[in-house]
């Protein structure tokens, strides 16, 4: 399937523009959005090209694309660009013709770059990876790569790289801002002298720096059970284990100040500013709230400043103040304060994540929807019994909730979104079953606090996957038939309720997607295998339900599998122990692994515990690490990271 590689970088608009009559959605290929960057490539040293391998509906308002994609351009000696996921429709009619994977901006060969970065947020995306490659003419294997762009892998799904480490030359863990230009700084020097040792001279470079992994650095051997012997460097210089990045100065890094304008629509429609990075509050399901600590706060006059500044640059009227837990922010009530009166009377709207339900309050509510644009509440409970929510640390109780919504409804909110996970360790049906019963609750609660029936409750639920470098790590995986015969005994009985069971919506998905995001998630080197066999048998957009083929992964896992002695119910449903080497260890995330177990053994023995931020350290190994100070605030301890300890 493989497209021969175009190195000249001459645009390929005038070739490919009388295809886009033929394909659906052709405005999503043709680039020119407002702010993009258009810069002489013979005036630059170092050209990547960003790619978030899905559709550029879904990729495009992509935040650490985006903020990349600025702080490259930025440098005079750096060209950026973007690409992303081509549907099936433009894919083959490029391959008809003899047309590569292209840039949006100016429609430059991907296989013309010195970098392809690629930021994978699920690991769904691993085939369209694939596709990506192979329309590009680069060979799928890094083993045969020689000329071709460096392919370097970003984003949460990289801290574990192992089931791509066939297909990746490196792997970034952690923030990208500083990574990007030191990466780009070797890539320069190398360059530069001549290409010293070829493509390995670069990419020993970017291993023996620690600014990235290079999976081809090192050795895996295994035990005759399965497992994992030993991971181990095999050549010198290389570290025993790599460090993620981690940026500590948010106030000096105030991206993105003009994101691009989407010319399609896109599932994101809005300016979105991260007021902070991290998250100590625990939850053991989080990896997010995990890999990203310790917690970075943007102070107030940066928001305000990136918010004034993105509007202005972008046109948009709805402003996103985003992280894991916006609520938490120490300034918050000031912020969505600020920003209410700076923008009362205007189109411009705030809005939050979901936020947890101890941190919501009635005035900051008020705040977000001053412009009258008054949605419904979303809150995320993850556990529908009060048991659950202990063994996942999520530690607010049934009545808080009921307090919180009836004070939203008594405020004139008329319907609110409860988010839910199926298949949580030690997970019971009753578990489950007790989601009806809350969200009845729910109902009747706002009838009473509104005086009105018009009240509606939504509960969404995911299937859990376990992830790692999370306590959760060492759990076994629910299988898709339990995760579905929980949700069908669910539904039947929120449909059986005859007071309330009307007013309360149901979303779900099934269970088999999420079993295959098990296998990738904890997955080790032999699953690239079945990666590439899903790929060659067609497989694309797994993050799609109308193109996701749950037997096409089973046949593949057992085919590319077979004679490894492992399979797809050991890498998913199998629980670990705590001497198992797992794939990632030598990836370092910056938690301590011991750490990790006794929380894991709290969670099985439903034991929570509190916020890091407020209370005594847990040492999870993260801010020894740092060179930290204690301040005092009004709210309490707040342990506050300087700098990292070099």
């Amino acid at each position: 399937m493989n497209t021969p590689t175009v190195t000249s970088p001459d645009s390929l608009f005038a070739r490919l523009e009388p295809l886009l009559a033929r394909v659906s959605r052709p405005i999503q290929y043709v680039g020119g959005e407002v702010n993009s960057v258009v810069k002489d490539w013979d005036a630059t040293d170092v050209r990547w090209c960003l790619m978030y391998p899905d559709a550029y509906e879904v990729g495009q308002p992509n935040q650490g694309v985006a903020i990349l994609y600025e702080i490259l351009n930025e440098r005079d000696w750096i060209l950026a660009e973007r690409t992303y996921s081509v549907w099936p429709d433009l894919a083959a009619l490029l391959r008809e013709q003899g047309l590569p994977q292209f840039t949006l901006d100016n429609h430059r060969p991907v296989g013309a770059f010195d970098v392809l970065g690629i930021s994978f947020s699920t690991e769904l995306g691993y085939t369209n990876m694939l596709a990506a490659l192979d329309l590009a003419g680069i060979p799928l294997h890094a083993a045969d790569r020689d000329a071709e762009p460096l392919v370097i892998a970003g984003g949460h799904a990289a801290f574990n790289p192992e089931p791509i480490a066939d297909f990746v030359d490196a792997a970034v863990l952690g923030d990208g801002e500083e990574a990007s230009l030191a990466i780009s700084e070797i890539v320069r020097g190398w360059k530069a002298e001549g290409r010293p040792g070829g493509r390995d001279g670069v990419l020993l470079r970017l291993a023996t720096s620690g600014v990235a992994y290079v999976p081809r650095f090192y050795d895996v051997a295994y035990l005759p059970d399965g497992r994992i012997q030993k991971v181990t460097p095999n050549r010198p210089g290389v570290p025993f284990r790599v460090a993620k990045h981690t940026l500590m100065d948010l106030d000096s890094w105030p991206y993105p100040k003009a994101p691009l304008v989407p010319l399609a629509e896109t599932v994101h429609e809005r300016y979105s500013v991260e007021i902070f990075r991290g998250c100590t509050r625990g939850c053991r399901f989080c990896q997010a709230g995990m890999i990203t600590r310790p917690v970075r706060e943007r102070n107030i006059e940066t928001i305000g400043a990136m918010v004034a500044g993105g509007l202005e640059s972008t046109g948009l009227e709805e402003v996103g103040l985003l992280s894991l837990s916006s609520a938490d922010h120490s300034e918050i009530g000031d912020v969505t304060k600020e920003l209410a009166d700076r923008y009362e009377g205007t189109n411009v709207s705030l809005s939050l994540p979901s936020t947890r339900v101890d941190a919501f309050n009635i005035d900051l509510a008020n705040e977000l929807s001053r412009n009258g644009r008054r949605s419904g509440l979303t809150f995320a409970p993850e556990g529908g019994s009060e048991r659950m929510r202990k063994v996942i640390n999520k530690m607010v109780t049934e009545d808080d909730l009921i307090q919180t919504v009836a004070t939203a409804f008594g405020n004139g909110w008329r319907q609110v979104k409860l988010y839910f996970m199926c298949g949580l360790p030690t997970e019971t049906d009753d578990d489950v079953l007790a989601i009806a019963d809350m969200a009845a609750r729910v109902i009747e609660t706002g009838r009473a606090a509104a005086g009105s029936r018009d009240i509606r409750c939504t509960v969404s639920i995911g299937g859990f996957v376990p992830k790692p470098h999370t306590p959760f790590q060492w759990a076994a995986q629910a299988s898709a038939e339990t995760i579905d015969h929980r949700l069908q005994l669910l539904r039947e009985k929120i449909r059986s309720d005859r007071r309330y069971g009307k007013a309360i919506g149901m979303r779900y998905h099934d269970g088999k997607p999420g079993v295959i995001e098990g296998l990738l998630s904890r997955g080790d080197r032999r699953v690239g295998a079945v990666v590439e066999a899903v790929y060659r048998d067609g497989g694309m957009f797994d993050g799609w339900s109308e193109h996701f083929s749950y037997d096409r992964w089973v046949a593949c896992c057992a085919s590319a599998l077979e004679g490894t002695g492992v399979d797809l119910a050991w890498y998913t449903t199998r629980e670990r122990d705590y001497p198992e080497v797992l794939p990632w260890d030598h990836l370092d995330s910056g938690l301590d692994r011991d750490w990790l177990w006794e929380d894991w053994q709290d969670a099985l023995d439903e034991q929570p515990v509190e916020d890091c931020r407020w209370t005594p350290c847990y040492d999870c190994g993260v801010c020894p690490q740092l060179d930290t100070e204690i301040q005092i605030g009004p709210t309490g301890r707040h342990l506050l990271p300087i700098a990292p300890v070099r």
